[in-house]
C-alpha cells in the first residue's frame, strides 16, 4: 500500500532534512519542491510568519495537487523590538548569506549585556489539503550569545542558546535540536495532527 505523501514547498535543504526527520516517523512519504524542479519559488509578501507559511503551502498546493507543508521562521531579540522577526531570513538583505545575517544580529547587538539579550525562535507551519488548511506553532525561548559556537544547524543556530542549556542550536546534535526547537515543536503538533486525522491524507497518495 503506498503511504500517504506530504511536500514540504522548500527548496532550503537544511530545512527539509530537519522537517524530513520528523515527518517521515510518522508513516508519510515525504518529498520536497526538490523534487519537482518546475515548481515556482513564492514571494514571501506576507507581513506575519503566518500569512508566510500559508502563503506557500496554498500556492504550491495549486500547482502540485498534493498535500503541502510550509513553514516560517522567525528570531525575536527583545532588544530589537522582536527584530529580525518575519524578515530573519533577509535581514541583511536580498540574497544575504547566514552569515550575513548573523553579523548584522551581532553587530545591532553589540552593546546589549547578556542578561538583556533574551530572545525566542517561532515557527509557523501551515497544511494546506483538500480539505483545508490547518496551522501550527512552536516557539523556542534563549539568548543571543555575543560570538558564535558550534558549526551545526543552519541561520542563527550559531549564536542562538535555547534557556536551560549550556550549548547554542549549533553544538547540538540533530536530535537533540529537533526534540526542543520551535521548529521541532511544531512538526511534533503536526504530525500528532496528522496521526489523529489520517483522512487529511487518504485522498492523493502517488
Amino acid at each position: 500500500m503506498d503511504h500517504p505523501v506530504v511536500l514540504i514547498a522548500s527548496k532550503n535543504p537544511h530545512k527539509i532534512e530537519e522537517m524530513s526527520a520528523i515527518l517521515a516517523g510518522s508513516g508519510i512519504r515525504v518529498l520536497s519542491a526538490l523534487d519537482f524542479p518546475d515548481l515556482p519559488d513564492v514571494e514571501e509578501t506576507g507581513v506575519t510568519l503566518e500569512e508566510n507559511a500559508v502563503l506557500k503551502a496554498e500556492s504550491v498546493f495549486r500547482v502540485s495537487g498534493l498535500a503541502c507543508v510550509a513553514d516560517d521562521t522567525g528570531l525575536e531579540a527583545d532588544a530589537l523590538n522582536g527584530e529580525p522577526g518575519v524578515y530573519s531570513a533577509r535581514y541583511a538583505g536580498n540574497g544575504a548569506t547566514y552569515s550575513d545575517n548573523v553579523k548584522k544580529l551581532l553587530s545591532e547587538l553589540k552593546n546589549v549585556p547578556s542578561d538583556s539579550r533574551t530572545a525566542r525562535f517561532r515557527t509557523v507551519i501551515a497544511l494546506k489539503t483538500e480539505r483545508g488548511i490547518e496551522v501550527f506553532h512552536g516557539v523556542c525561548e534563549g539568548r543571543i550569545l555575543e560570538v558564535p559556537a558550534g558549526t551545526g544547524g543552519f541561520g542563527y543556530d550559531p549564536v542562538f542558546r535555547p534557556d536551560g542549556y549550556s550549548e547554542s542550536f549549533a553544538q547540538m546534535d540533530a536530535s537533540e535540536k529537533n526534540r526542543i526547537s520551535h521548529r521541532g515543536l511544531a512538526l511534533q503538533k503536526l504530525s500528532l495532527f496528522l496521526t489523529e486525522n489520517p483522512e487529511y491524507l487518504l485522498k492523493k497518495s502517488i
